[in-house]
Parts: C-alpha cells; sequence; structure tokens
C-alpha cells in the first residue's frame, strides 16, 4: 500500500524526517506515536504531497503523490481545519462533496447515517456554518469527511484531539469497523496512547524523525514496551 524509500526532510538543523525504508501494508491499522516533534505530521504531510521531502519519495499504490493525483481516489484524509470549507454548514459541506464527486443527494444522506453517533446530534440541524462549530464538532466533520467517499487508505492525524470521552471511545468502533467493512488500511497518529494500542494492528514509534520501533500489536501486545518507553522519556 505504503512505500517509504530513503526519505529526509529538515527544517535549519532539525530533523523532522529521517526514514530509510518503511512498508504499510494493504489492511494495517498503523498507529504513529511519538512526543512532539517526532515529525508524525511531516510524515503524513509528505506522503499527501503537502511538503516536498528534501531527499528520497513516498508511493501509494507504486503511485509517488508527487507525479501523479491518481492516488486521490483511493485516499481520505484528514490533518487540519484546513481540509475543511468552513464558511459552509456541515450539511453544505457534504452536499458540495457528493456533487463533485458525482454523487446524488439521496446517496449523501444514507452515507453520512453510519456517522449519526460520532455526530452525536451536535454537527447536522444546527444551522452553523463550519467555523462557528466547537473544536470538537470541526473534528467530527472532517473525519467523517475522510471516510465519506469509502476510501481504501485514511490518513487522520490526531483523530482523537477535541473530542470529549464518550465521542473518543464512538471514534474507536468507527474506525475498527469502517476498516474491517471497507477492507481498508489506516494510518492514525495520535498522543493518545491508550486509544492508539486498542484499535491499532500495529504501531511504529518515531523519535527525532526517524522510526525507531515497528511494533507488532496483537491484542494490545506493544502496550509494555510503549509504556516503558514514554515514562523513560518523561524520567530523563
Amino acid at each position: 500500500m505504503i512505500t517509504i524509500s530513503n526519505l529526509k526532510k529538515a527544517f535549519g538543523e532539525t530533523v523532522a524526517s529521517n526514514i530509510p525504508e518503511f512498508q504499510v501494508n494493504d489492511g494495517d491499522i498503523l498507529g504513529l506515536v511519538g512526543n512532539n516533534g517526532a515529525g508524525k505530521t511531516t510524515l503524513f504531510r509528505m506522503l499527501l504531497d503537502l511538503l516536498k521531502p528534501d531527499e528520497g519519495s513516498v508511493s501509494i499504490d507504486g503511485i509517488n503523490p508527487a507525479e501523479s493525483e491518481m492516488w486521490k481516489d483511493s485516499t481520505g484524509a484528514y490533518v487540519d481545519e484546513g481540509f475543511l470549507i468552513d464558511f459552509l454548514t456541515p450539511e453544505e459541506f457534504f452536499a458540495f462533496l457528493g456533487r463533485i464527486n458525482g454523487i446524488t443527494q439521496e446517496e449523501v444522506d444514507e452515507r453520512l447515517k453510519p456517522f449519526e453517533r460520532l455526530a452525536g446530534g451536535e454537527v447536522f440541524g444546527q444551522k452553523k456554518l463550519i467555523r462557528n462549530l466547537s473544536a470538537g464538532n470541526k473534528q467530527k466533520v472532517g473525519i467523517i469527511s475522510a471516510l465519506f467517499m469509502k476510501p481504501k487508505l485514511v490518513i487522520l492525524d490526531e483523530p482523537f484531539n477535541f473530542l470529549d470521552p464518550s465521542s473518543q471511545n464512538v471514534l474507536k468502533h468507527v474506525l475498527t469497523d469502517y476498516a474491517r467493512e471497507n477492507k481498508a488500511t489506516l494510518l492514525i497518529s495520535s498522543h493518545n496512547l491508550a486509544h492508539t494500542i486498542d484499535i491499532s494492528t500495529r504501531i511504529a514509534l518515531l523519535e527525532k524523525g526517524q522510526i525507531i520501533k515497528d511494533l507488532p500489536n496483537n491484542e494490545g501486545s506493544a502496550k509494555a514496551e510503549l509504556e516503558n518507553y514514554f515514562e523513560t522519556e518523561a524520567e530523563a
């Protein structure tokens, strides 16, 4: 699904990414964890062709995102509020997504039904522009938009941010159900270690732009090693 080769990115003297080789397989739910500045968002931005690497390359199903846009048909992502059109209401935003993708309004409504519990009665029917929603409800709109076209690859940067505990738990079920039902590959970065362990089949630990551990996570098997790493870092 995703291949990374000799990928390097620096901002001045700060190394944001230095990954010689890494592979994400079809069907992985890959959790990316690491402290602030570890390089998670930088990696996502290079995957999505929002940031050019200094060296090396990434590919999605054999396609270099910098050289072709064909990967976009199979990829959904939400990194920040810049992915939203905030002068629209959520209803208008999804109607727009439907129109540009050749989907009828009836199908738009049908595609939104699985996300009603996540929306929690606070996103739709409020007659509010996206810009006037709370941070948590903007986050919900972004996550739903990433899943809306049923892509085979989903990239979410800190999806649990701004969500209340109930919504975080609902989101865990939404993501795992989505991956199973659509045979999709998910890449999720999060500072919430517990939630990441709960949903991921595999976890990559980043430190100063490098993937220092690539851990299988069968039934939470990565938990002890990750907790030990972060406790050690906190004590340092």
